[in-house]
C-alpha cells in the first residue's frame, strides 16, 4: 500500500477553502486519525485513490450504491439523459414515473414529493405533521439522525456522535424545546412522553432500523408499539427510511415488519447515487403540501431529470435475488468479523440486517444509543487503520453502517475477513 502523499497535499489545500477540508464531517477521518483518502475513481466494489491505492469499499457513498459504483447501464442512461438537458425548472415525465414506481414499492406513500436530500425530506415531513395535527412537538430517539435540520440536532447520531457534539451550537433553545427524546427500542420511554405531553405531540419520527449509531435493528414489537401509540394519541408516525428504504427490502423496513407509517422519508438508493430525497404518505396529508395545500416547500432542483433517471434505473433492478445475495454476503461478513475478533481476543458485537453490518468494539449487546456509546472508539480507529492498510475501506467512524452491494463478491468478503484478522490484532495490541 502506497503512502497517501498526494492525498495529504490535497487535504492541506482543501483545508484552506473548505471547513475542515471536507463537505461532510465524517470524511475528515477525525475519529480514526490519519489523512482522508482522496478518491480518483470507483468501479464495482472498488475505490481507487489519487496515490494509486485500491480498496474494497464498504462505504458505498454511505448506502446509495446498492448496485455498485458506476454500473455501465446507469452511466449510459445518465449520458443519454444529460444530452436532453440537466435541469429544466419545469415538470418532466420522469418525476411522476419515479413517483409511481416508489408508490408501487411502498404503498403507504400514496403521494410523493421529490426533494434534493434526506435532510429536506425529514424537515418537510415534520412540517406536514405539524400542520395536520396543529401541534408543535415531535418525539425522536437518542442517536437517530434525521439530517441537520434544527429540530433534529438533539442527541443526533452519525457524524454528531463521531465528533462528540450531541447538540449543535446554533440550534435555538426554543426549537430544541419542541423536540422530545425517547430511547430506541424502549416503549416505556415513549409512553412517558405521551403521558406528559400527548396533547402537544405532532409526530414520532424514527429510523425503523437505526443506522446512524451503527446498525441497530428494532426489538420485537417496538415498531408495532409506536404505531399503536401514535394512533391512540392522534400523532403521526414518520418512518425515516433514508437508509433502510429499498435496502432492507424493495418495500423498505415497513414491508419487512408490516408496519404502515403515516409519512415516510427517503433518500440514498432512490437517487441511484445522485442527490435526491423524497417524502410522502397518506394522500390526505400530502394534499396539505403547496401548491395543493398551504404547507409551503419548494426546491429549484427538485425532480432533477438526471436524478430521476438514476432513480428509475436503480429501483427497476431491485429483485428478490439481489436481496437474497446481499443477505448471504452480509451474514458471511458479520460471521467473519466476529470470528476474527475472537481469534484476536478482542471484544466485539456485530449487528447486521441484510446488507447492513456494524462491528461494535464492546462486550455489551448494542440495542440503543447508550449501549452503542459503550463501544471502544480507539480500538475501532486501530482496526480501521489496519483495514485501510490491507486494502479495505470501511466507514471512518465506529458509529456508521457498512454497506454491501451487488458488485461485492464472496471473494471480496473473504478477502475482507482475511484483512480483518490482521486488523483485529492491531486493535488488540492497542489494548495490550
Amino acid at each position: 500500500m502506497k503512502r497517501p502523499l498526494t492525498s495529504q497535499k490535497l487535504f492541506a489545500r482543501a483545508q484552506a477553502v473548505l471547513p475542515g477540508g471536507v463537505d461532510s464531517p465524517v470524511r475528515a477521518f477525525r475519529s480514526v486519525g490519519g489523512v482522508p483518502r482522496f478518491i480518483k475513481r470507483a468501479a464495482g466494489a472498488r475505490l481507487h485513490d489519487v496515490d494509486g491505492n485500491r480498496y474494497i469499499d464498504y462505504v458505498m457513498s454511505w448506502g446509495p450504491l446498492i448496485h455498485g459504483h458506476a454500473p455501465a447501464g446507469l452511466t449510459r442512461a445518465l449520458a443519454a439523459a444529460a444530452k436532453s438537458g440537466t435541469s429544466f425548472g419545469a415538470p418532466s415525465p420522469l418525476e411522476h414515473q419515479l413517483g409511481e414506481l416508489v408508490r408501487s414499492l411502498m404503498p403507504s406513500m400514496e403521494r410523493v414529493r421529490f426533494v434534493s436530500s434526506g435532510t429536506e425530506a425529514a424537515m418537510s415531513a415534520i412540517r406536514v405533521a405539524r400542520a395536520a395535527t396543529a401541534r408543535d412537538r415531535i418525539v425522536k430517539f437518542e442517536g437517530c439522525y434525521h439530517g441537520h435540520g434544527d429540530a433534529f440536532l438533539v442527541k443526533a447520531g452519525s457524524g454528531a456522535l463521531t465528533l462528540g457534539v450531541p447538540t449543535s451550537p446554533g440550534v435555538p433553545a426554543s426549537v430544541a424545546a419542541d423536540t422530545l427524546l425517547a430511547t430506541y427500542n424502549d416503549l416505556p420511554s415513549v409512553d412517558a412522553l405521551f403521558d406528559a405531553h400527548g396533547a402537544s405531540i405532532a409526530a414520532v419520527i424514527v429510523e425503523p432500523i437505526a443506522g446512524n449509531i451503527g446498525v441497530v435493528p428494532p426489538a420485537g414489537g417496538f415498531l408495532e408499539g409506536l404505531r399503536d401509540r401514535c394512533t391512540r394519541h392522534g400523532a403521526l408516525l414518520v418512518f425515516d427510511e433514508v437508509i433502510s428504504g429499498f435496502r432492507a427490502a424493495a418495500g423498505g423496513a415497513q414491508q419487512v415488519f408490516g408496519v404502515r407509517p403515516d409519512l415516510t422519508c427517503l433518500g440514498k438508493i432512490i437517487g441511484g447515487g445522485l442527490p435526491v430525497g423524497a417524502y410522502g404518505g397518506r394522500a390526505d396529508l400530502m394534499a396539505l403540501v403547496s401548491p395543493e395545500g398551504p404547507v409551503y416547500q419548494a426546491g429549484t432542483l427538485s425532480g432533477n431529470p438526471l436524478a430521476m433517471t438514476a432513480g428509475l434505473w436503480a429501483l427497476k433492478r431491485l429483485t428478490p435475488k439481489l436481496y437474497r445475495d446481499l443477505a448471504r454476503l452480509g451474514t458471511l461478513l458479520a460471521t467473519g468479523l466476529a470470528d476474527a475478533a475472537r481469534g484476536a481476543k478482542v471484544a466485539l458485537q456485530v449487528n447486521a440486517f441484510g446488507s447492513l453490518v456494524t462491528p461494535f468494539f464492546t462486550h455489551t449487546p448494542v440495542r440503543d444509543c447508550a449501549s452503542a456509546l459503550e463501544a471502544d472508539t480507539e480500538a475501532y480507529a486501530a482496526f480501521f487503520t489496519g483495514m485501510l492498510r490491507r486494502g479495505v475501506y470501511p466507514p471512518p467512524s465506529q458509529f456508521e453502517a457498512w454497506f454491501l452491494s451487488a458488485a461485492h463478491t464472496e471473494r471480496d468478503v473473504q478477502a475482507t475477513i482475511a484483512a480483518a484478522r490482521g486488523a483485529m490484532r492491531d486493535a488488540a495490541r492497542l489494548r495490550a
